[in-house]
């Protein structure tokens, strides 16, 4: 339905309004509200802010039609006036259009005429909303989806999409709160969440600093990939910035005493980059598969507080960049033989082993 505000000292223009647009607002396609003048179109737009048009003469007392208009487009910049008035002359006609009048009809009226018009308007009116409409929901789903699913997905059909995938080179890394589940135990859920999102927070913003992407969460964890030049030195640095800043966060509270604490796993390899999900539901998670992201994982379940682990094989490719300590065999869930694994210390050599 559109809300059209009719503002017009002539108190018998309400009455005819009704009867030339009886049928419209009878099958709920036009909603009329009348004003006798500017001052109280002003009042009844604070009472209805949803008025999508205002159908004004210019030639009123307290408040004429031009002074109203530019009232409004202060404060309503996306209701459209259409200036209704008998001075149709050149001079009217631009200070309209130079306040924002949508259209200038002239009286007396041709009711016809000013339908197309109420029509024209009420078009351009809809394909604003409907602009802002996909423009919030686009923020809303910057929210839920990284930037990277967004550019990969941009202007693909669904069912295309859900059978594309490529295989790349990266690095995968799993970031996890350590014990944070206990702090449910002693806190309400709205407390516990709000902390987690701001511990999350902390973590995303290292991993954005080092050109890297969330790929979910996982619970009280983080999966973040890393592509492109030097993926696995700005993934290990990532993790150092998480690990460093959470260790400088005091403990949460006295009743919880606790202190936050990261495990983390980082592998680096190739990987299949794609849609996993369902094309009859059409749900899909865009995300890395493979054993080098399943490795990360099982690096980072292996990982105690504080502790960042990696392969031999990726001690070698960053050797001169970190401090690394061997950590020795270990046996990973669902691998069948035991891999070398290497705690990255810090960012200097100094020390290292």
């Amino acid at each position: 339905m559109a809300k059209i505000l009719v503002v017009d000292d002539e108190e018998d223009l309400e009455m005819l309004f009704r009867q030339k647009y009886r049928q419209k607002i009878r099958a709920g396609e036009y909603e009329m509200l009348f004003a006798l003048n500017g001052q109280l179109a002003m009042d009844t737009l604070r009472d209805h802010p949803d008025v999508d048009m205002i159908l004004s003469d210019i030639n009123m007392p307290v408040m004429d039609g031009l002074t109203l208009l530019a009232n409004t487009k202060d404060k309503n910049p996306l209701v459209k006036t259409i200036i209704i008035s008998a001075y149709g002359d050149m001079e009217n006609i631009r200070k309209a259009m130079n306040l924002g009048a949508f259209d200038f009809v002239t009286k007396p009226v041709d009711f016809q005429d000013l339908e197309i018009t109420i029509e024209k308007t009420l078009t351009y009116i809809n394909q604003i909303k409907g602009t802002l409409h996909a423009l919030r929901e686009n923020n809303i789903l910057k929210m839920y989806v990284d930037e990277t699913v967004l550019n990969f997905m941009g202007g693909k059909e669904i069912e295309v999409a859900l059978m594309e995938n490529v295989t790349i080179e990266a690095s995968v890394a799993f970031i996890d709160l350590v014990g944070f589940t206990k702090i449910s135990e002693n806190e309400d859920p709205n407390t516990v969440v709000g902390l987690l999102n701001e511990y999350f927070d902390l973590m995303v913003r290292e991993i954005i600093e080092q050109k890297g992407s969330v790929d979910k969460f996982i619970g009280d964890a983080v999966m973040a990939v890393f592509q492109g030049p030097n993926h696995l030195s700005r993934a290990i640095k990532a993790c150092l910035a998480i690990r460093e800043k959470m260790g400088a966060i005091p403990e949460y509270s006295a009743k919880t005493l606790f202190k936050p604490q990261v495990s983390i796993g980082i592998n680096s390899g190739e990987m299949v980059s794609g849609n996993i999900g369902s094309k009859s539901l059409k749900r899909l998670d865009y995300t890395v598969i493979g054993d080098a992201v399943n490795v990360a994982s099982r690096l980072q379940s292996a990982a105690s507080p504080d502790q960042i682990l990696i392969l031999n094989r990726c001690a070698e490719l960053i050797q001169g960049q970190f401090n690394v300590q061997a950590i020795g065999e270990m046996s990973l869930k669902n691998k069948a033989k035991a891999v070398t694994v290497f705690e990255v210390l810090d960012g200097s050599m100094e020390g290292s082993q």
